[in-house]
């Protein structure tokens, strides 16, 4: 909700600068992923690699249109292998969730109309509550982006996604898959499918450790 993201930025500011937040940020991460991984992982060849990989791959990204993606890119690379390869996954998540924003505006979706689509994909997307509650919209705002969508002929009388609704989200994800493809067209197939490779036993144990656990994704 805009009403809790304006009311909350200037309180952040005034308790600390952006240069802390980040430094904050990186040390959280860096102690996050030694628990979650290991220290063996973390100063692992593997580890090495991955980051040496994904970083090539954002060499694929323009900041075009793409502001979250942009500011990060500001950021200087962490000299730490593992730091690396968190940044560029970093750096790859938010070039993709931008052309994400760009296609469902694309759609005539809104911020909350977005995520109430969202929660009406049944297995595929989270819950509505939480995401209503995890991004600050209010039981007036939900209700209404609801009524919209209905009048649209996207939700039936039941808030799930009339044909017309998940052809929209279809489309929205299409083009936000197409949008997301620069950076492994960069790395190229074999190395892309060697970055994943590398990678995966990571996110099983990051996944595994509980450090996520009960926190929905973004």
């Amino acid at each position: 909700d805009p009403v809790v993201v304006r009311a909350a930025v200037p309180v952040v500011w005034g308790a600390a600068s952006p240069a802390d937040i980040t430094a904050a940020r990186q040390r959280a991460i860096d102690l996050a992923l030694r628990d979650a991984l290991g220290e063996d992982a973390v100063a692992s060849s593997e580890v090495i690699e991955a980051a040496a990989l994904a970083r090539r791959a954002t060499g694929g990204c323009t900041p075009e249109g793409r502001p979250l993606y942009a500011a990060h890119a500001e950021l200087a690379w962490p000299d730490e292998p593992h730091l690396a390869l968190w940044h560029a996954v970093t750096l790859l998540r938010e070039f993709r969730g931008d052309g994400h924003i760009a296609a469902l505006v694309a759609e005539g979706l809104d911020g909350c109309e977005a995520l109430v689509t969202h929660g009406a994909m049944g297995d595929v997307g989270l819950p509505a509550g939480i995401l209503q509650a995890t991004r600050g919209w209010s039981d007036e705002a939900w209700a209404a982006a609801r009524d919209r969508l209905r009048h649209r002929g996207l939700l039936d009388d039941g808030g799930a996604l009339t044909p017309a609704g998940a052809a929209v989200r279809d489309h929205v994800e299409a083009v936000t898959d197409e949008q997301a493809m620069a950076p492994w067209r960069h790395l190229g197939e074999d190395d892309a499918d060697r970055l994943r490779t590398l990678v995966r036993p990571f996110s099983k144990a990051i996944a595994a450790s509980g450090a996520f656990r009960g926190r929905p994704a973004s």
